[in-house]
């Protein structure tokens, strides 16, 4: 199986690698758009600014190319963002693949933004699955996506917001999978059965 993990301007690569890595399965870091559609399925990770990365993926024509893949997509965090229409961060317009908008968390006394640290997964259902109902994944975002009719799993943080979404051949979480422990092991492992 070969697995592209997209470069772009965003800082998680390395870390969604290592994952790869602990869990047996061989990858490329690419921003090559034909090793991109050559590969069997495709991981979008991404830490970082809306507006940046975006700039980064159209210079390298890959705006484009993303939304038309035809094998199994996984977004993750920032990743996941992008792959909506349009994020409040910065005014950026995304990728479009879910029509969908990214809000920014408003903090309040109680919780501070970013929303950081472990918090569970609740009414799973979709690629995510049952099985991963009130597990502890590991978050780190200010900006998130609400609820919608892509939502597989859901978390609460100031209010309920998709923590996994799914539309056809692209899946997407707003966790970190590759930081979320022996969970994210299994969430990854699931994305790679699809």
């Amino acid at each position: 199986m070969k697995i592209a993990i997209i470069k772009y301007n965003a800082g998680n690569t390395q870390s969604v690698a290592f994952a790869l890595d602990r869990i047996g399965v061989s990858y490329a870091i690419t921003d090559n758009p034909e090793e991109i559609k050559a590969a069997d399925k495709v991981i979008f990770p991404g830490v970082g600014e809306a507006s940046t990365a975006m700039k980064y993926l159209s210079d390298k024509n890959l705006d484009q190319l993303l939304p038309q893949l035809q094998q199994p997509v996984l977004g993750i965090c920032l990743g996941m963002q992008l792959m909506c229409r349009f994020s409040e961060e910065n005014e950026t317009h995304c990728l479009n693949i879910f029509d969908e908008t990214v809000k920014r968390f408003e903090a309040t006394q109680i919780n501070k933004v970013p929303h950081t640290g472990w918090n569970n997964l609740k009414q799973c259902k979709g690629w995510i699955g049952p099985e991963f109902e009130n597990t502890f994944v590991y978050f780190v975002h200010s900006y998130y996506v609400p609820i919608n009719q892509y939502t597989v799993a859901q978390t609460d943080y100031i209010a309920p917001f998709s923590a996994a979404m799914e539309k056809d051949n692209f899946f997407a979480v707003q966790f970190h999978p590759e930081k979320s422990a022996d969970i994210g092991e299994k969430i990854l492992k699931q994305f790679l059965k699809n």
